[in-house]
Order: C-alpha cells, then sequence, then structure tokens
C-alpha cells in the first residue's frame, strides 16, 4: 500500500478541527482511498456514500428536509450502528449534489457526527457556489503522488530521507551513494508521475509501456470530464489548451502564447478554458511577475503566465515511447528541460507554494519565484551540464534594492553554495518549505 501524507493531515484535523473537511482535487489522485485508508484505521465505524455508484443517494439527500430527517437516513443506510462523536461520514463525489455543501453548516452545529467530503472538479464546483459555509467547511488540496512519497513507496528508508533532509538544511553534501540512488529515483518519477495507479503498476510489474498505457487512460477520462462537465461552448477550446501544454512547454520561454497561420488567437477569448483547466485541478499555473517584493500575488500578471500539467508523468505520456530509455539513461542530447521544470511545480505545489516566474527585458527570465520566509526566492531548474550559467538570476540578486536573501538553483549536482545561490540536487525540491511559525501569544495587555 503507498503511503500518503495526506492522512497525517486527516488525523490533525480529527483531533484539532471541528469543521467539516473537504478534499479537494484532480480525478485519479488517490482522493478516495487516501480517505477511506484514514477511516478504516479508526475504532469507530464510517459512512461512505458515493454519489456515482448510488445515484439514489443524490435524491435522498436533496428531498431531505431537514438536518434531522437527513440523519435519520444515514443511520437507515448505515450497516453498522454511528457513534456520536466518533463516526465519520465520508460523502464521495459530492459533484453530484453541491447542495450538501451549503448543509453541511447545520450538520456541523448539529454535531452529532464528522464529515469528510470529495469529489471531483470540486475547485470548479466551489467557484460556482453562492453559498459556501464560510466557517463550517475546511478545505485541504490533494495533489498526485510527490517526490518524498515516491521516495517512500519505491523502498527508501525514511530515516536516510531524513539524513538527506539534514544535508538539505545545512547545506552539507549527500553521500555519494545515495545520491545517486536518489538521482536514478527522479529520472524514473519523470516517467511513472505521480497517479497512484501508475505509481503502483510500476511498484509490481516494472512495466514502462503499462504504465504509459495507464496514463493514457487518465488522461482520456480528463477529455470525458472536459466533454461532461465543462460549459459546453468552452469545451473545445478547453481541450485545445490542454492539448497544447507539452508543446508549449518544449519552447524556450515555455510561456503559453496562441497563434494560427493568420493572427494570434486573443487571450480573454480563451480565458476561461485556462482557469477551467486550473480550477479543475488538471493543471498548474506559474504567473509571471515584474517586480521582486513580497507578497508576490501583488505583482503578479494575470494573462501571462506558463502551464503545467499536475502529473509529470502525463505529461511524458505525451512523448513518442523511443524517448523513455533515453531518459532512463540521462542521454544529454535530450532537452528534459520541459520535465525537470513541470516536476519542480508539481512539487512546489505541494510543498505549499503559490507559483510565480520572474521576466523582466533587462534581466531575463528565472523559472520560478516563491514567497519564502518572507521574502522573495527565484529558483532556476536546470536539466543540464551547464547548471552554473544563470545570467538572469546573477542581475537579480545582484541587484542593489534586492530584497532576495537565498536564491536556489535545483539541478543533476550534489550540494554546493556560492555567495546566496544554493546549488542543490534536484530531488531536494522536497524538502523546500517555509518554516512553521512557532507559537507565540499576539493578544494586547490593556
Amino acid at each position: 500500500m503507498i503511503k500518503r501524507l495526506v492522512e497525517n493531515k486527516l488525523q490533525e484535523w480529527f483531533d484539532t478541527n471541528r469543521n467539516a473537511l473537504l478534499i479537494n482535487g484532480a480525478r485519479q489522485i488517490g482522493k478516495t482511498t487516501s480517505i477511506r485508508n484514514f477511516c478504516k484505521s479508526r475504532d469507530s465505524y464510517y459512512l461512505e456514500l458515493n454519489m456515482i455508484e448510488n445515484p439514489e443517494y443524490v435524491a435522498m439527500i436533496q428531498n431531505a428536509k431537514g438536518v434531522d430527517e437527513l440523519l435519520e437516513r444515514f443511520k437507515v443506510i448505515s450497516a453498522n450502528k454511528l457513534v456520536k462523536g466518533k463516526s465519520i461520514i465520508f460523502l464521495d463525489e459530492v459533484q453530484k449534489v453541491p447542495e450538501i455543501i451549503t448543509m453541511i453548516k447545520f450538520l456541523v452545529d448539529e454535531g452529532s457526527y464528522r464529515y469528510i467530503l470529495s469529489g471531483s472538479l470540486l475547485g470548479v464546483e466551489l467557484n460556482n457556489l453562492r453559498s459556501a459555509p464560510v466557517g463550517y467547511l475546511s478545505i485541504l488540496n490533494m495533489y498526485p503522488i510527490d517526490f518524498y512519497e515516491f521516495c517512500l513507496a519505491s523502498g527508501f528508508d525514511e530515516d536516510i530521507l531524513e539524513s538527506v533532509r539534514r544535508n538539505y538544511e545545512e547545506k552539507t553534501e549527500v553521500d555519494e551513494f545515495f545520491h545517486n540512488k536518489l538521482i536514478d529515483l527522479f529520472y524514473r518519477y519523470l516517467i511513472v508521475g505521480g497517479m497512484p495507479q501508475a505509481v503502483q503498476e510500476y511498484l509490481d510489474s516494472g512495466d514502462v509501456y503499462t504504465v504509459r498505457r495507464i496514463q493514457k487512460d487518465i488522461v482520456n477520462l480528463y477529455y470525458l470530464d472536459f466533454m461532461q462537465y465543462a460549459p459546453e461552448k468552452d469545451q473545445l477550446k478547453i481541450k485545445a489548451v490542454y492539448d497544447r501544454i507539452p508543446s508549449e512547454l518544449n519552447k524556450q520561454n515555455k510561456r503559453f502564447v496562441f497563434a494560427n497561420a493568420d493572427k494570434p488567437i486573443r487571450f480573454d477569448r480563451y480565458e476561461n478554458s485556462f482557469l477551467w483547466l486550473i480550477d479543475s485541478g488538471v493543471a498548474i499555473a506559474n504567473y509571471t511577475i515584474e517586480n521582486v517584493a513580497s507578497p508576490l500575488e501583488q505583482n503578479r500578471s494575470s494573462n501571462l503566465f506558463k502551464l503545467y500539467m499536475n502529473d509529470v508523468g502525463l505529461l511524458n505520456s505525451f512523448y513518442p515511447n523511443q524517448v523513455i530509455m533515453r531518459i532512463l539513461e540521462k542521454d544529454k542530447d535530450i532537452n528534459n528541460g520541459a520535465l525537470f521544470e513541470n516536476a519542480a511545480a508539481q512539487q512546489l505545489l505541494c510543498n505549499g507554494f503559490n507559483l510565480y516566474y520572474y521576466n523582466k527585458k533587462n534581466v531575463g527570465e528565472v523559472d520560478f519565484m516563491i514567497d519564502k520566509d518572507g521574502y522573495p526566492s527565484p529558483i532556476e531548474i536546470k536539466s543540464g551540464k551547464d547548471y552554473k550559467i544563470h545570467s538572469a538570476l546573477n542581475k537579480l540578486t545582484n541587484q542593489q534594492d534586492s530584497q532576495i536573501k537565498e536564491a536556489y538553483v535545483f539541478a543533476d549536482t550534489n550540494v554546493k553554495k556560492k555567495d546566496i545561490i544554493n546549488y542543490l540536487p534536484i530531488y531536494m525540491l522536497m524538502f523546500l518549505k517555509e518554516k512553521e511559525l512557532e507559537k507565540i501569544d499576539i493578544r494586547l495587555t490593556v
């Protein structure tokens, strides 16, 4: 069984938060399995209701005249006794009955049970809701398996990973044996990605072609979602945008620019399509900024950005089969830049960062900018041997009015440091996180 770190967060929610919990994320990333595993690990019985497998539950919820009647219906369909204060009611595929999200306030207020909601395209549904229950519903974003989870699933000892984490924190070189193993594993991650079904197949059989078939099946499921759930007028545009992601990422600047043989296609004609893909969780946006000052959100451009797939394995599935062995062999003649950058975007998102990139004519372009520990931090992702060549990063960090305290270059290298620039192995992205706030009392004394 693949260990998902989100299950720790579920336990933390149950212990410290009385709100209902909504797990938001794209299709096929393992939401249902992780929630089910958590619920099964508890002593008290839980009730799972899937709105797609059992469409009668949709009518049961929609036709309930109030909270008391709905709770009685939960009891009737439960095979075991629900225990007040302990049992969890897990409502899955709730996009089929969005009314439940507005009803949660009253279920939480009543207080008998705990509630977890999940489903596909909830990011889109939440934007369409007029009365989301603020103060009663906590939202936890979930993503495909990240590289740390992939290492654990592949049999890498957690104690060794924690030792490598100390190398990251102390900026000391990783033992060459473990460094090479992690680099090799990262290249496999570029092919397998983080979709649980694909990762499990990789672990069970090691058959890359079966893995790729699973990835292509998931892409086809996404296509079906575009046709089933997106506004009819946007469906073909959404598919066109999604299909263009691999080719756009292979361009030198990787920015998403629509053009045809005659004239550019205006951004506003496609804006809803971009936003739908981002809100549904199947694409990741990286917005441009021209001013380097925290918070970076205040300096972002809303109509110029890079777009990544939510999983590097799905991106790789668009590549020809012949490319796979060359990636595994670390063939330097192959441009792995798009794969490295997509994997980096995934990991940074999993680590809790909003994504931006810097681009200014007199400086150049830096792959990522993040708000870290109160300051802007630039990040360059390098897939080749020339990882120390980064003129834009040099110009940016040398500006006299720069707020930058630390910069990063992640590449196929061991740990090095020069001035404020940290050269780190690409796999160490999994450790790049904000420091946790210490518990402090901010109340005024009067």
